[in-house]
């Protein structure tokens, strides 16, 4: 039963939210106003079978991590994301965890940043939102992969381009926030097994760790090389968002520049599948 109520909700909820709305293209034949199920995948990070299996009651026990990137996806308010939680027979993360809420009031400010490649991360560094331009800039990342010191220590790294200066300092600024976030949320136990897993498996961040070394994400100017249309240099800004620890990483280029007309373009070829 269970299951059938959850199911039930997210599909309601599916229903209300609009593709405008979550800075998707509408073109094509549309059944219904709201969020296809392929759509509501894309923006949660799960696979459109799991959606479907969830809905139609087909798959129990999500976990919190699956009900948590469904809220987000679906602009869910606190009232209405703790009864998502409570139909999945869960307890929403409460103190001591990291916050992975996004308000519907930040989410209405990404809205008018489409035009911008924009992404909201936790306090650890986890990918929670990624706007469409920015997923087009960096390339879709999953699993492990959305927390940015997994990816730096244990996994393919990204796009852009680093000197050995620069990938020092980013190493750096990585492991001191998560030494910082370790501290402020000490009963997360998905932290503290990241933590375990990086010093484990990776001896450079266990060098870092054990040097407690200091150092934050500052703005900057980086380079991101993209298969599609090359290099891009652009702007890195890296917003708080007071109350929430989240943080908003916003790409711009400077205007009239080749790396605008490359960042517009990315912007049309963002939405059209790579041929071959």
């Amino acid at each position: 039963m269970a299951a059938t109520e959850f199911g039930y909700t997210v599909r309601r909820w599916r229903d209300r939210v609009s593709p405008e709305a979550a800075g998707l293209p509408t073109g094509g034949q549309r059944r219904a106003a709201g969020l296809r199920r392929e759509e509501l995948a894309l923006l949660a990070g799960i696979s459109v079978d799991y959606v479907t299996r969830l809905e139609q009651g087909r798959a129990a026990h999500p976990s919190e991590q699956v009900v948590e990137a469904l809220a987000r996806a679906l602009r869910l308010s606190a009232t209405e994301r703790a009864h998502l939680f409570s139909v999945a027979g869960l307890v929403p993360p409460g103190r001591g965890t990291v916050p992975g809420h996004i308000t519907p009031g930040v989410q209405r400010m990404l809205d008018r940043l489409n035009g911008t490649p924009v992404a909201v991360f936790d306090a650890a560094w986890t990918l929670l939102l990624a706007n469409p331009l920015y997923v087009a800039l960096m390339g879709e990342w999953h699993g492990n992969e959305r927390n940015a010191a997994w990816r730096t220590f244990l996994g393919s790294g990204s796009r852009v381009r680093h000197t050995p200066e620069s990938r020092r300092a980013m190493e750096a600024a990585q492991v001191a926030e998560l030494r910082a976030a370790v501290i402020s949320y000490p009963a997360d136990q998905r932290l503290r097994a990241l933590l375990a897993e990086l010093r484990t498996q990776s001896a450079r961040f266990a060098e870092l760790w054990d040097a407690a070394v200091v150092g934050r994400h500052e703005a900057s100017r980086k380079t991101v090389d993209h298969p599609r249309v090359g290099a891009l240099t652009l702007d890195c800004d890296v917003l708080s968002v007071g109350g929430s620890d989240l943080r908003i990483m916003v790409y711009t280029a400077e205007p009239g520049t080749q790396d605008a007309e490359r960042l517009a373009l990315l912007a049309v070829l963002g939405t059209q599948p790579i041929a071959g």
